[in-house]
């Protein structure tokens, strides 16, 4: 009776996210502290039904209890315990459920971590909140029910998808959605201030820890997915422009953006409505992404095979979410008036083009996503588009986008003269420009203006940083968290840029057919086919070759390919090895066996390629300091004061 108590929960979880939704709103309207104060306690017991739900089928999967369809189409009897625990999320359902139990945890957040908050915009927020659950709540017990039963009950399940069973899949759906969901805070409080009619800094000073948290989690996200698919797929890459990819990485530059414009409002109460548009468009752009993912409209690894009816309910869900918080915003456009005034070259100003930027390179990508579906869709052809587009169009976003990383938060607020900052930075700027172009020269004897202006790029935004903060750090023994935090980001984004570059103008590939005693040697490392051996797994059988590396004569490692084949499917699948350090990779996958004993296998040499997930840690550990700064645990009245002794960070 376990599931049906799980199904259970869910019910009742929807018939409180309805009161939430409505009774704390009426509350608001009428000034009825009764009515208001319900929205906390209903926020705790919603969780604690959906978070009863979710147990339930995580109880199920752990048993194997096969009379759940979910379970039996996702587990298996020899599935290991680590596997049936994230099968939990491995599809459509369970993912489903997971993404509400989060958004359940962020609502308790808020309703826990904001207390300083007037009770009425706390009101409002935690509504939103619970109409965005109530949503969610819906298209899982009338579309997507994870615990609807099966007879005859099989004797065994399917198993999760072999992709999947991997530790970077196990942790990459939650923090994703941690970021996904997170998003809805800013929209929650953007949403709420617009329903009282009343944008001040109070709204984006305390939107903006929670959607740094979001953008931090969303951050970390990414990265888990690019790194599961370098390492699972056996492709070698670590970025393919999927539909699936795409629509992770929209929200997150417009997430950006938005974390931008949120610190301008908050100081100087400037961009008001582009704050309030940013914080609707980025949480849009994560329901765009679940409709992606769930309405069976593409064929991808990172989709969920589902019912093209789904779809329609998260597209109506979608509607209705931007129509009318759009509608609402253009009703209350009055209302969001920004009153700060600022000259053309100041930081107010720099952060206006940043946004721009990001809002154009995610438009670039909404459109490269999704116009092959629309095209699709009305019948008018298949087209694809494909790496060329996206390298392209981020290639002419990029060039400015470092230079404003540099020089940005060194202008000061209000407006700046020029000549102030030419006489520091000229030289920064010739030495990053002519060194990241004489760098390729020095490693291949040849010049490539895009590796040089690529390495230019990351050469000066991380020695503009170094300088300020160090320039900083000599004035004021102690930073604030938030600028420290700043500081690091942007030194993410410095290496992340270099690891890209490099990795994408030095990588090296080869298919080969080997022969046990065969070698072949790439970028001065020498891969030794010693043979192949019978590998048995939990839930696998494999066969596994064995490779020496050899560089300058002696043996500095071996990678061990595998050609798995598990218990619940019968095509095999590829499981890469890898030798890592941290400026370079080399990396085999395993293929077909062949006549006369070969086997043919794809050897990689990847240099820096651990840089592009270490500038991923490192921006994700600016945003984790950033939320740390004392201002934002000060009461309302307090932070005035604090955050005018902080306004240069």
């Amino acid at each position: 009776m376990i599931p049906e108590l799980g199904h259970f929960a869910l019910i009742i979880a929807f018939a409180i996210s309805i009161v939430q939704s409505i009774v704390p709103l009426i509350g608001a309207a009428k000034n009825d502290a009764a009515l208001i104060s319900m929205a906390r306690p209903a926020a705790l017991v919603q969780l604690l039904f959906v978070g009863l739900a979710y147990a339930a089928l995580t109880h199920a999967f752990i048993v194997h209890d096969f009379s759940v369809l979910y379970v039996s189409q996702h587990s298996n009897m020899v599935q290991p315990l680590m596997y049936r625990i994230s099968g939990v999320w491995g599809s459509h359902e369970g993912s489903l459920l997971l993404w509400t139990l989060i958004l359940s945890l962020w609502t308790i957040a808020v309703a826990v971590y904001s207390r300083n908050l007037p009770e009425i915009l706390m009101a409002r927020v935690l509504a939103v909140m619970a109409m965005i659950s109530t949503g969610f709540l819906a298209f899982m017990l009338f579309t997507s029910n994870p615990f609807e039963r099966i007879f005859p009950v099989p004797l065994d399940g399917n198993e999760l998808n072999p992709l999947l069973q991997d530790p970077g899949l196990a942790i990459h759906p939650p923090m994703l959605y941690m970021g996904y969901v997170g998003f809805s805070v800013a929209f929650a409080f953007a949403v709420a201030a617009l329903l009282g009619g009343k944008l001040d800094a109070t709204w984006a000073r305390w939107s903006r820890p929670w959607t740094t948290v979001a953008w931090s989690f969303l951050t970390i996200g990414i990265a888990l997915g690019s790194w599961w698919a370098y390492n699972e797929l056996g492709w070698g890459g670590w970025w393919f422009w999927d539909p699936v990819e795409n629509a992770s990485f929209m929200p997150w530059l417009v997430g950006t953006a938005l974390l931008h414009s949120l610190a301008s409002t908050e100081k100087r109460g400037v961009f008001k409505s582009w704050t309030v548009l940013l914080a609707i468009l980025a949480f849009s752009l994560s329901l765009l992404g679940t409709f992606i993912v769930r309405s069976g409209v593409l064929v991808s690894v990172h989709a969920f095979a589902t019912d093209p009816a789904r779809g329609v309910f998260i597209l109506a869900f979608l509607v209705v979410v931007v129509g009318g918080s759009l509608a609402l915003y253009t009703w209350r456009s009055a209302t969001v008036v920004s009153y700060g005034r600022f000259k053309w070259f100041s930081r107010e100003s720099a952060l206006l083009l940043n946004n721009i930027i990001f809002l154009t390179a995610a438009a670039a990508v909404l459109v490269g996503t999704m116009y092959p579906l629309v095209i699709d869709a009305f019948g008018v052809g298949k087209i694809s588009v494909g790496r060329p587009y996206f390298d392209t169009m981020f290639s002419l976003v990029a060039i400015p986008l470092l230079l404003l990383l540099g020089i940005g938060p060194v202008i000061r607020w209000k407006g700046d003269n020029w000549s102030r900052l030419a006489k520091v930075y000229t030289s920064i700027f010739i030495f990053s420009l002519v060194a990241g172009l004489l760098l390729p020269f020095l490693i291949e004897d040849q010049l490539n203006i895009a590796t040089g202006l690529g390495l230019a790029g990351a050469l000066w935004v991380a020695l503009t940083t170094l300088k300020d903060f160090f320039t900083r750090l000599a004035s004021s023994r102690k930073l604030p968290l938030a600028y420290s935090g700043m500081i690091l980001a942007h030194l993410g984004v410095a290496v992340f840029v270099a690891g890209v570059t490099v990795t994408m103008s030095y990588s090296e590939e080869k298919d080969l057919r080997m022969v046990p005693g065969n070698s072949y040697n790439i970028a001065g490392n020498e891969f030794r086919f010693i043979g192949t051996r019978k590998v048995q797994g939990a839930n696998y059988v494999a066969d596994e070759a064995v490779i020496e590396i050899w560089h300058n004569n002696e043996k500095t490692g071996e990678l061990l390919p595998q050609k798995r084949t598990y218990s619940g499917k019968s095509n095999p699948m590829t499981d890469a090895s890898i030798d890592k350090t941290l400026f370079r990779d080399l990396y085999a996958a395993l293929g077909e066996e062949l006549e006369d004993g070969a086997w043919s296998m794809r050897v990689y040499y990847k240099p820096l390629i651990r840089w592009i997930w270490l500038g991923c840690i490192l921006m994700t550990m600016g945003g984790v300091l950033a939320i740390s700064d004392r201002r934002y645990r000060q009461p309302a009245k307090e932070k005035a004061g604090i955050n005018s002794a902080v306004a240069r960070a």
